[in-house]
C-alpha cells in the first residue's frame, strides 16, 4: 500500500477506538513485508492499566496471524498534530525492527515519516547468555 492509502485506512479505523475515559482515540494500521495489513485501535478499561494502545493491538494481531516482518505503520488520532507511540509501544515495535517506518498523521493531512529508532534510539535488547 502507498503511505497515503495506509494513512487513509487508519483514519477510517479511528472510529472503532474505545476511549470512553480519556476521549483520546488512536488507530494504527500495520503493513507487513508479505503485504498483509492489520488494524488496531486503543481499547480503554475502567482499570486504566488494563488498557491497550492501538499500535500494540495491530502488532499483536499480526503476530497472531504468523507475521513477523513488519514494514510500516500509520498512526492517527483526532488530535490537531501527529501523535507518537508511547514508550511501551515503541519497545514492542523495536522488538520487530528498529527500522520500521512510522507514518504519524493528523486530521489536517500532516504526516511525519519516522523510524522506530528515531523515537527510541536505544531500545532494550535481551542480554546474551554467557557461553559455556
Amino acid at each position: 500500500m502507498t503511505d497515503q492509502e495506509l494513512v487513509r485506512l487508519a483514519q477510517e479505523t479511528l472510529e472503532r477506538a474505545y476511549a470512553p475515559y480519556s476521549g483520546f482515540r488512536v488507530a494504527a494500521v500495520l503493513e507487513t513485508s508479505s503485504g498483509a495489513v492489520f488494524t488496531g485501535v486503543n481499547v480503554e478499561n475502567a482499570s486504566y492499566g488494563l488498557s491497550c494502545c492501538a499500535e500494540r493491538s495491530a502488532v499483536f494481531a499480526a503476530v497472531a496471524a504468523g507475521e513477523r516482518a513488519l514494514e510500516k505503520m500509520a498512526i492517527v488520532s483526532d488530535q490537531r498534530t501527529p501523535v507518537r507511540p508511547c514508550g511501551a509501544c515503541l519497545q514492542v515495535l523495536w522488538e520487530f525492527g528498529p527500522d520500521l517506518v512510522l507514518l504519524l498523521a493528523a486530521p489536517g493531512g500532516v504526516v511525519e515519516r519516522r523510524r522506530v529508532r528515531d523515537l527510541l534510539p536505544e531500545g532494550f535488547v535481551f542480554p546474551k547468555r554467557p557461553e559455556g
